[in-house]
């Protein structure tokens, strides 16, 4: 299952709680069509008010993401982190340790 770090879990609060999303909105995980630039699967985050019924809730330090079925499958042995770079996140897929 993919985890998260305790740093993007900081990060995905933070976003969350500076957005105009409503409370209680999630993360969302899901493919998206390839570009053909990137070497592997594209993945799109977005924000979405509840999860669809047969997304995979992933547990991070005090947030929770859902993944699309699919991309739960290219994720089950990932991490989630995050580089932070002054106001800019860039979420990052990779090995767990």
């Amino acid at each position: 299952m993919l985890t998260i770090t305790p740093e993007a879990s900081q990060a995905i609060r933070g976003i969350l709680n500076a957005s105009d999303a409503p409370d209680g909105s999630m993360f969302r995980i899901s493919p998206q069509a390839q570009n053909g630039m990137s070497p592997g699967p594209d993945l799109a985050v977005t924000l979405t008010d509840a999860p669809a019924a047969d997304d995979q809730i992933v547990e991070g330090d005090e947030i929770s993401v859902c993944v699309e079925p699919s991309a739960a499958a290219m994720l089950d042995d990932k991490e989630l982190d995050v580089t932070v770079v002054g106001d800019q996140f860039n979420f990052s897929i990779g090995e767990q340790a």
